[in-house]
């Protein structure tokens, strides 16, 4: 009110109206800033480098059954600019029996992978892939069955987190490959007593929570929307797709791309339903499988316009396949025996999702 008489009068005075207007600006509060738009952090693409799960003899003899990919294979789509390795592990191998300690033989594997990733500046998604099951004998028994207690497969991730916590290059823990038709329990009772096994001792490290069904994009709405309702006292979530182009979505191509029944939007219209379904429920999403042959370049079309579709809307992927135990002629392999393969030169262009999309 002060304010305002001392300018009335110096209406007349020159001086007194220029110090008054001094005054009036300081003293006034500042208007409220605009709001400001919160933009998520760019996330990597990269590749699955697969090996360590490979082979039905578990635990199995490494390098015959199964075996480690290498520093080579690492520095080769570092070039790439793929900067996310999705690293299967079989759960049967890292712990030779339930509620034992992990074994150190395999677990010195792993982490001299994960040190010549962090060396380089790259990410690790350690992926469980396990399918919600476990080998007894010659046979898979589910996790919730009498032979694998629901308790135990929170206990191997109890350790693996107490291992790997202190990784600053771990860009999440994977809890499960690809559960499918489970009759003992639901894959969200499984689910949320193992992120609440690794949360007593891991607060901090994202937890990758795959989907039902295979982890089917296309089907997420229908099989995984349960989901959502997991708690993760962090709430450090991140929900995992996966998808393939094929006429059953298996991933084989076991027939031409004619014969499939492809189209240049297939990719889109597979992965569409869960990218919605992380809109509407405000989830972060990753899609941590999807790959295409090389016998056809119609193929390529495909698979970019899925990445393209994803980059747009802020998901992020690692495509299936790469590791040195894949045979040449695996046709979804983009392993460089011989040099650059026609979908690396497809996944090279999205190497991390852009900011402004993920706001």
């Amino acid at each position: 009110m002060k304010k305002q008489v001392l300018c009335l009068l110096g209406i007349a005075m020159s001086v007194f109206f220029v110090s008054c207007k001094k005054k009036s600006v300081e003293g006034e509060s500042k208007p409220n800033p605009e709001p400001q738009t919160y933009t998520a952090p760019a996330q990597p693409f990269g590749v699955n480098l697969a090996g360590a799960e490979f082979g039905n003899t578990y635990p199995g003899t490494i390098n015959q059954h199964y075996g480690y990919p290498t520093a080579a294979d690492l520095d080769y789509f570092k070039s790439k600019g793929l900067m996310l390795i999705r690293f299967p592990f079989r759960w049967e191998r890292i712990q030779r029996s339930l509620y034992a300690e992990l074994d150190a033989t395999e677990l010195a594997r792993m982490k001299t992978f994960i040190d010549a990733a962090k060396a380089r500046n790259m990410f690790v998604l350690l992926d469980m892939h396990n399918y919600c099951r476990r080998k007894v004998g010659d046979v898979f028994e589910e996790i919730g069955s009498n032979a694998i207690p629901l308790e135990s497969v929170g206990d191997a991730w109890a350790k693996l987190a107490a291992a790997f916590k202190g990784y600053d290059n771990i860009w999440g823990y994977g809890i499960m490959n690809e559960p499918y038709g489970l009759t003992k329990l639901t894959w969200f009772n499984i689910a949320q007593s193992i992120i609440t096994k690794i949360r007593a001792v891991d607060n901090k490290t994202t937890i990758v929570v795959g989907g039902d069904s295979f982890s089917s994009a296309s089907r997420w709405p229908e099989v995984s929307n349960n989901l959502k309702d997991l708690n993760d006292p962090s709430n450090n979530l991140i929900y995992e797709a996966h998808t393939y182009f094929d006429n059953d979505s298996s991933g084989n191509y076991d027939q031409s791309y004619t014969d499939e029944k492809a189209n240049e939007n297939t990719g889109v219209q597979r992965v569409t339903p869960f990218v919605q379904w992380l809109k509407t429920n405000n989830k972060r999403g990753f899609v941590g499988e999807y790959g295409v042959p090389r016998n056809d370049a119609r193929w390529l079309v495909v698979l970019e316009n899925m990445l393209k579709y994803l980059n747009a809307n802020c998901v992020n992927g690692c495509y299936w396949a790469a590791g040195p135990r894949w045979p040449e002629d695996e046709h979804l392999s983009i392993q460089p025996w011989h040099g650059d393969l026609p979908q690396t030169a497809i996944l090279q262009k999205y190497q991390k999702t852009n900011p402004e999309n993920c706001k």
